[in-house]
């Protein structure tokens, strides 16, 4: 749940509001592909609900990685503008909030607002990814595992109602 909060806690109540209004929900079930390695994705993901599995190879036979409630995918395609590495497989059902990436592209492009925030937002989401990949590997620093800068602490709290929102109203259409 603590990645999507660094990317909801760096946008305001407006971009949060018009995500809501112009992404979409994605039902899935077990055994269903997300992501599929070297094909070209055209949306960002966030998993409201259920559980995804990361893989590197196309024999889905090692998972690198499992996805929860908070966790987002496809954001590395959205900035490289490169197919993904990896294919991301449903474990179990999963509601996951969708917007495309030309919604999102037409909104940066007429709101410098909004692409400072939200390109800030992926800053810090991927900076917090990467050191839990440090971690995991064993090169990162205990001491400093659970700290957040005072600026990126003050957004959380917001982050986590915002969050409430999006699952909230996903809910009620179902």
């Amino acid at each position: 749940m603590k990645r999507v909060l660094f990317f909801l806690g760096q946008l305001n109540d407006r971009d949060v509001e018009w995500m809501l209004q112009n992404g979409t929900r994605l039902m899935l079930d077990a055994g269903d592909q997300l992501i599929t390695k070297g094909k070209a994705i055209d949306s960002l993901y966030i998993v409201i609900s259920g559980q995804l599995a990361v893989y590197v190879n196309s024999s889905h036979n090692k998972c690198i990685a499992k996805l929860e409630s908070g966790d987002m995918v496809g954001e590395m395609s959205f900035l490289e503008s490169r197919p993904p590495s990896v294919s991301v497989i449903v474990t179990e059902p999963s509601t996951i909030f969708q917007i495309s990436r030309d919604k999102i592209d037409a909104r940066l492009l007429k709101n410098a607002e909004f692409k400072a925030n939200f390109y800030h937002a992926l800053a810090l989401f991927l900076s917090n990814r990467l050191r839990g990949t440090t971690d995991q590997l064993g090169f990162g620093n205990p001491e400093e595992e659970d700290m957040l800068e005072t600026t990126v602490l003050d957004g959380v709290a917001q982050a986590g109602s915002r969050f409430v929102q999006i699952i909230h109203r996903f809910s009620e259409a179902a």
